[in-house]
């Protein structure tokens, strides 16, 4: 950290990261116990924080343990070892995780039956005809899928699998009360559905029994000669880093297929039990697994509740979700012309999920076959199962252009499905490149070369997204479509960088990690802090995923210490801390947490009333400022960059969804004092719909801009200012 930032740097100015993620999590959890929010909608959000959970501790919590293994005992910025954060991170996981089976069993369950959908918790509660259904249905298409697993002295205790759901039991032999015991498991299959609907007494009563349930219920059958003395659900979690050490890789694509296998070999660093589980055979397990009494967890219900989003999908129960949202049309392309003539028109402002991600994916379909382009460059970063995108490419590939695709092999948990990609890509003749050695490319850029009457023109899309179109019905995300000049030259020197390892002497616009861009960021909160010493208005607002890089921290601390008023929109992590007196008294946090997830990255600058406008791919983390090829693109035209502001304006009006961090690192909805709720995506959704509408027909398609927000008949707010 630089000597000017020294001051800031005490470990009592910072939260500590993975506490803040798990306040993150606590906020999500936090909408699955909200009354006012539809019943199915809950279930998401239940779901949607124990995926978030399983993830949190195969990679965060596998890495201090690693740590720990390495007798490394670094504080962190706010002042806590490895070994201090593991534990401070068990007791608020617990703790969690109680409220969260609270919740479903206190609250969920019992609504869902008032609903309409009996969940059974125990195959002890089915009538004698539904008994006899999942007795057939085990039998027919369960029974032949299992591999039940026992261990004795010629068996070894066999590879449980990372997150997998297992049924572990004691059995004996028939008739041999005081005989020796045997531990066996089975796995819960997941090529099997988790839950399965059992016939219905009547429309308005039905029923489902979870997978483990059905087996556990018929787990003799399994083990014939045997009585099984108890069963109980189980499942761990593994550390899921893979280390690779990439400068040692000869081939980079082969050395993450094999790491991906050791994936299933890592260290167990939780383990979740049926709570009530038999003494004895939880004995086996944690002498199996390795693991300490803090790392297990006792589970009062069923285990692993991401299932949820699948009861979220059965049909039927519609009054009890929010109605589907129908992206709508980007008003600058509401005509007839093809989208490269729209786009030489003015720069095309995209917000995601309100507006439809279909130009996008236009955008490479279109250049795929227009004769005209001459070659088409994008990186990938995460693609969805059925990729347009990807099988545009292809396209382009095999009618003649030049497509260079760079595929991320180094995407958490995406590994699998980028190498698939990639492979397919190489085969229809794509130039492919697996990312840079000690780098993730998490950029998102299009280049489209197109051969026109007055020369070569570059067309580019840039995004704070991935290009998958699934995820982007899901998102919140930022992009804009140009032929500006300037930043089609950045673009070229991009991929230049990226493909040939060429770093140009400068560059027009773009900001590029990890060349630049702390200290552009860097100068830009400078330059507001200069203005306040001078006197001047001096102001940033600033949305993005995670907050938690020290120096940027600092540097923004410094600033609001000599006057500058800062508004931080941050949906995850926050290491800042807001109300430390002298410090940071002029900074506010708040995160959104609602039906889409919030990702977009915005960052404005008062900048003595020129207000400049940022949007791109990384957040304020040492990761994506150091260890990454990043892009933060300047708003140019006033068009986009009043869109990006009234974004921002809206979101920092929110009064529903948002949480304002408070001093003691609690967050804490905003009072209403009377006022009428704002929901700022459910704003964004009503006026991107009812602009597509007055734009249908209109003559001139580039981006409108209202000159006040054009509020939604039941909200009203008093007009927000930057």
């Amino acid at each position: 950290m630089k000597a000017e930032y020294e001051a800031y740097a005490k470990p009592e100015y910072y939260w500590n990261r993975e506490l803040s993620w798990i306040c993150f999590d606590e906020r999500i959890l936090h909408e699955a116990k909200d009354s006012t929010i539809p019943l199915f909608e809950r279930l998401k959000f239940e779901s949607i924080t124990s995926s978030n959970l399983d993830e949190f501790f195969m990679v965060r919590v596998a890495s201090l343990k690693d740590q720990m293994h390495s007798d490394y005992n670094k504080p962190d910025i706010a002042g806590m070892t490895p070994g201090e954060q593991i534990d401070a991170i068990l007791a608020a996981t617990h703790a969690m995780v109680d409220d969260q089976y609270r919740n479903y069993n206190e609250e969920l369950v019992p609504l869902l039956r008032e609903a309409g959908l009996h969940v059974f918790n125990s195959h002890e509660e089915l009538t004698a005809e539904q008994a006899s259904y999942i007795d057939d249905y085990f039998t027919e298409n369960v029974y032949p899928v299992l591999t039940p697993m026992a261990m004795d002295s010629s068996r070894p205790f066999p590879l449980i699998r990372n997150k997998t759901l297992n049924i572990g039991a004691l059995i004996r032999k028939k008739g041999d009360e005081d005989g020796k015991t045997l531990f066996a498991t089975v796995q819960v299959p997941s090529v099997l559905p988790r839950f399965i609907e059992l016939p219905e007494k009547n429309a308005s009563e039905r029923g489902i029994i979870l997978m483990d349930e059905i087996i556990e219920r018929n787990l003799s059958s399994l083990f014939l000669g045997y009585e099984v003395v108890c069963a109980h659900p189980y499942r761990i979690m593994r550390n899921a880093e893979l280390g690779i050490d990439e400068d040692e890789a000869a081939d980079l694509l082969v050395e993450i297929q094999k790491s991906l296998r050791k994936r299933q070999w890592g260290e167990v660093i939780r383990l979740e039990v049926e709570q009530g589980i038999e003494p004895q055979l939880l004995k086996i397990l944690k002498a199996e697994f390795q693991v300490k009494d803090p790392d297990i967890f006792y589970i009062p219900g069923p285990i692993d509740l991401t299932f949820l989003m699948k009861v979220y999908g059965i049909d039927g129960f519609d009054a009890y979700k929010i109605p589907k949202y129908t992206p709508a049309e980007v008003p600058a392309l509401q005509n007839d012309d093809d989208i490269f003539t729209n786009i030489r028109k003015g720069d095309i402002f995209l917000h995601h999920p309100y507006m439809s991600f279909q130009p996008v994916v236009d955008f490479v379909k279109q250049a795929a076959s227009d004769p005209d382009v001459l070659a088409i460059k994008q990186t990938l970063y995460r693609v969805s199962g059925h990729s347009p995108i990807i099988a545009a490419l292809a396209q382009a590939a095999e009618n003649g252009k030049q497509v260079t695709a760079l595929v991320e092999l180094k995407a958490r948990f995406d590994e699998e499905n980028n190498i698939v990609w990639a492979q397919k890509l190489e085969k229809a003749g794509c130039h492919v490149i697996y990312g840079l050695v000690g780098l993730k490319t998490h950029s998102k850029i299009t280049l489209v070369v197109r051969r026109e009457d007055d020369g070569i023109r570059r067309y580019v899309h840039l995004g704070t997204g991935n290009y998958n179109d699934s995820t982007a019905k899901l998102y919140t995300d930022c992009g804009i479509l140009t032929c500006d000049q300037n930043i089609g030259e950045d673009a070229t020197a991009v991929f230049n960088m990226i493909s040939g390892y060429s770093e140009p002497d400068r560059w027009n616009d773009l900001i590029v990690a990890p060349i630049w861009m702390r200290e552009r960021f860097l100068h830009l909160i400078r330059m507001e802090e200069k203005h306040a010493r001078e006197g001047q208005q001096a102001r940033i607002v600033a949305k993005m995923n995670s907050l938690c890089d020290p120096e940027i921290i600092a540097a923004l601390y410094k600033a609001s210490a000599a006057g500058v008023k800062i508004d931080l929109i941050v949906r995850g992590i926050c290491c800042l801390k807001v109300g430390i007196p002298g410090i940071s008294e002029n900074i506010t946090v708040r995160s959104i947490v609602g039906n889409f997830l919030e990702h977009a990255r915005i960052f404005y600058f008062y900048n003595n009333g020129n207000e400049d406008v940022y949007m791109g791919s990384a957040d304020w983390m040492p990761r994506n400022l150091d260890k990454r090829v990043e892009i933060v693109f300047p708003l140019l035209s006033p068009e986009t960059k009043k869109q990006a502001m009234h974004i921002l304006e809206i979101q920092l009006a929110d009064n529903v969804k948002a949480s304002v961090l408070q001093p003691d690192g609690t967050y804490r909805k905003p009072d209403l004092d009377g006022s009428k709720p704002i929901i700022a995506q459910d704003y964004f959704c009503k006026e991107a719909t009812e602009k597509a509408k007055e734009h249908k027909s209109a003559v001139d398609t580039r981006v409108f801009i209202p000159a006040k927000p054009v509020l939604p008949a039941d909200m009203e707010m008093k007009e927000p200012a930057l």
